[in-house]
């Protein structure tokens, strides 16, 4: 797909289309007090959607031993990797990608996951026969808020900055979107207010995948089919 010029719609995964924010927020709890950091919970939530590369200085701040950052790192995909086989897509998660392709519009993951945790989530979700691109960590240098792994997802697409939307659950989504002048949807499903999402810039906000789609003939994503 790369090298057309072409409409489409970038999707976030984590929290967005698979129901795994607090799977993360455990996971990430249990990884920092092997350490015996004791950071929060609702503080750690706060932060995911943020890379791993930056999300531990977000926490412990980066002043700190960074010596055993790769094992809380490895101890926390570790721990999450158990909940793999039990992942569950968010509410018309598959409907959605389905409906947007179905405007014509190219379907984009545009995910910061390991390649191995994103397979997971391509099975999770079942819509790979309707996917433009799919991104990993490996396509980024840095991770969100930088937007990198966008600047990736629109490479590998073909996708234009200017004829697209961005649909992500966090904070960091939005801001990683508006370094690129990219319009993004906010999804609460991820604990994100609404209010926090549009205060950070989201265009709209929407309760879920399906709240989305129940709007789609509406929404900017229409608007963007119909241009």
């Amino acid at each position: 797909m790369a090298g057309q010029s072409r409409a489409g719609v970038l999707f976030d995964v984590d929290g967005t289309l698979v129901d795994t924010t607090y799977l993360h927020a455990v996971a990430w709890w249990q990884a920092l007090r092997l350490e015996e950091h004791d950071v929060p919970m609702a503080e750690i939530h706060r932060a995911i959607g943020m890379g791993s590369d930056k999300i531990l200085d977000h926490w412990l701040g980066g002043d700190r031993d960074t010596s055993r950052d790769d094992r809380m790192t490895t101890a926390h995909d570790t721990l999450y990797a158990t909940w793999w086989e039990r992942l569950r897509p968010l509410p018309a998660a598959t409907d959605l990608l389905r409906a947007v392709a179905g405007l014509g519009l190219a379907v984009v993951l545009a995910s910061s996951a390991r390649e191995r945790e994103l397979a997971v989530l391509r099975r999770v979700l079942g819509a790979d026969d309707v996917l433009a691109a799919a991104t990993s960590s490996a396509d980024a240098d840095e991770s969100k808020p930088a937007p990198d792994i966008l600047e990736a997802a629109l490479a590998q697409s073909g996708v234009e900055p200017g004829r697209c939307v961005f649909v992500g659950d966090s904070v960091w989504d939005v801001q990683a979107a508006a370094k690129l002048d990219i319009a993004c949807i906010g999804l609460t499903c991820g604990g994100t207010s609404a209010a926090e999402l549009t205060d950070a810039g989201a265009i709209a906000t929407y309760p879920d995948p399906a709240g989305l789609l129940a709007a789609l003939d509406g929404s900017a994503i229409a608007r963007l089919a119909h241009h």
